[in-house]
């Protein structure tokens, strides 16, 4: 089950991506598209047979992980611009794009490479799930590199969380406020997925579904959302909707 679900992960980003071609073409809302080629990105990444060959050709010392995790950032970083300028929540939107924001993605970006970069170089593996084995050194590291990889997007969906609960709660059209709860649920799947990182050993077995869930959640919410722009686009309505801001 566990490789059977990036490959659902995959064809999900990836068709959302196809969908949004003609309409990134004509210039319109090309930030959407390039969430979606992210997640899409991410998600081969995340797939061993694509991870193997590209980390392979990086030189097989799991630089393409390193490079997956800034790709995840990128991601998780524009959806949180759209969904807080999209649902009014400047409170949110200046802790992710305002000064503590960036701040915030600069030391964790930084944390990432600087401790992948502190330990011994390690053979190409899916997940990392190997490097701890090369050495003690590793083993030691391992932890402080998976709280920088899984912190900063914990910390980005903390701070969309209530905008994306408020949002259900609103009177706003029905496939808006199913978006916003399917991220919403992909928030609290990729706190979870953080949480998981130092749970007891028996419980990272549900760790592959827990992490790609959250990509499902979060993509699907933001196909939703689109989906209904373009149903008030169909019925000519005017005026600026909350998926137009």
């Amino acid at each position: 089950m566990s490789e059977i679900l990036p490959w659902i992960t995959l064809v999900v980003c990836a068709g959302a991506a196809l969908a949004r071609i003609p309409s990134a073409l004509r210039g319109l809302n090309p930030t959407l598209f390039f969430i979606f080629l992210l997640a899409t990105a991410a998600a081969v990444l995340s797939i061993e047979q694509f991870y193997m060959a590209i980390d392979g050709a990086l030189g097989g010392v799991n630089i393409a992980h390193v490079l997956l995790r800034l790709i995840v950032f990128a991601t998780i970083f524009l959806i949180a611009v759209r969904v807080t300028k999209g649902f009014g929540a400047p409170d949110a939107h200046r802790m992710i794009a305002g000064r503590p924001g960036l701040g915030m993605l600069a030391i964790f970006s930084a944390g990432l490479v600087t401790v992948f970069l502190m330990m011994e170089p390690a053979p190409s593996s899916v997940r990392f799930r190997d490097a701890g084995a090369v050495s003690a050194r590793n083993e030691a590291l391992l932890p402080y590199y998976w709280a920088a990889a899984r912190g900063y997007v914990a910390y980005v969906s903390l701070a969309l969380l209530p905008a994306l609960l408020r949002s259900v709660k609103e009177s706003l059209p029905p496939l808006i406020r199913t978006g916003a709860a399917l991220m919403a649920a992909g928030a609290v799947a990729t706190v979870a997925g953080l949480c998981l990182e130092f749970a007891p050993p028996q419980l990272l077995v549900v760790a592959p579904a827990v992490n790609n869930g959250a990509v499902v959640f979060y993509i699907s919410g933001l196909i939703l959302v689109w989906l209904a722009r373009v149903k008030v686009a169909s019925r000519g309505s005017h005026g600026t909707s909350s998926t137009e801001r």
